[in-house]
Order: structure tokens, then sequence, then C-alpha cells
């Protein structure tokens, strides 16, 4: 009698101390949760990542339907047309600009150089002015 009241104990000592080490992990997963609940709460993108986040591991895990794939397989034939459109659409743009941006960039070159021109004649000018002001300065102070 003795060793089964020894088995006994020792089991409902083992069954407690495995039932303790449970709801200690469980407790300790809900403090975890309840931190991490606390400090997103404070920031709501990282809730909405965290969010994000769960949906897209949640699809990965759920495969795709024979009916999914057979719409996106449609869509995506439906689409290619318009695809080519949009490619075609966007080199015309692209090019139209490229045409655009040389031509306003030749005409600023030809603006710039002409503003060089004049600045370049307007101080030859006014170098001579200064020159005769200067000599009919001195003539004034040698004929005084």
């Amino acid at each position: 009698m003795g060793a089964a009241d020894s088995a006994k104990s020792k089991v409902q000592s083992g069954t407690s101390s495995a039932s303790g080490s449970a709801g200690s992990a469980a407790d300790s997963a809900k403090g975890a949760a309840n931190r991490a609940v606390g400090k997103a709460k404070g920031n709501p993108l990282a809730v909405g990542l965290i969010a994000f986040g769960a949906g897209w591991l949640a699809s990965a895990l759920i495969p795709s339907s024979d009916r999914e794939e057979q719409l996106a397989g449609d869509l995506k034939e439906k689409a290619a047309p318009l695809v080519d459109q949009v490619k075609e659409s966007a080199q015309t743009v692209g090019s139209d600009l490229k045409d655009s941006a040389q031509q306003h960039a030749s005409d600023l070159k030809d603006t710039a150089q002409d503003a060089a021109q004049t600045v370049k004649g307007d101080a030859q000018s006014s170098a001579a002015d200064v020159k005769d002001s200067a000599q009919h300065a001195k003539d004034d102070v040698q004929g005084a």
C-alpha cells in the first residue's frame, strides 16, 4: 500500500508541476502579448503593419483554388493588350517629352549666348566710355 500511495503522490506531484509549468508558459505568453499590444496602441502604423503581415501570412498558407487560378489566368490574358497599349503610350509620351526637353535646352542655350554677347558688348562700351572720360580728365588737368 505504501508503494502505491507513494507512486500516486509522485504522479500527482508531476501533474501539478506540469500544470504549473503550462500555466506559467501561458501567463508568460499573455504577458508578452499584452506588452506588444500596449506598445502598438501608441503607434497605429505598427498595428497596420502587424495586421498586414498577419493577413499576408494567412493568405500564403491558404492554397489558391482552381477557380481563382482560372480567373487570374483569364484576367492576365484580357489585360495583355491593355499592358501593350500602356507601354506604347508611355514610350510616345517619353519621346515627346525628350524632344520638348531638347528644344527647350537649345532655346536656353541660344538665350544664354545672346545674353553673354550683350553683356560683353555693354562691358566693352562702358570700358571705352571710362577710357574717354579718363583722357578728357587728364587733358583738363594738364591744360589747367
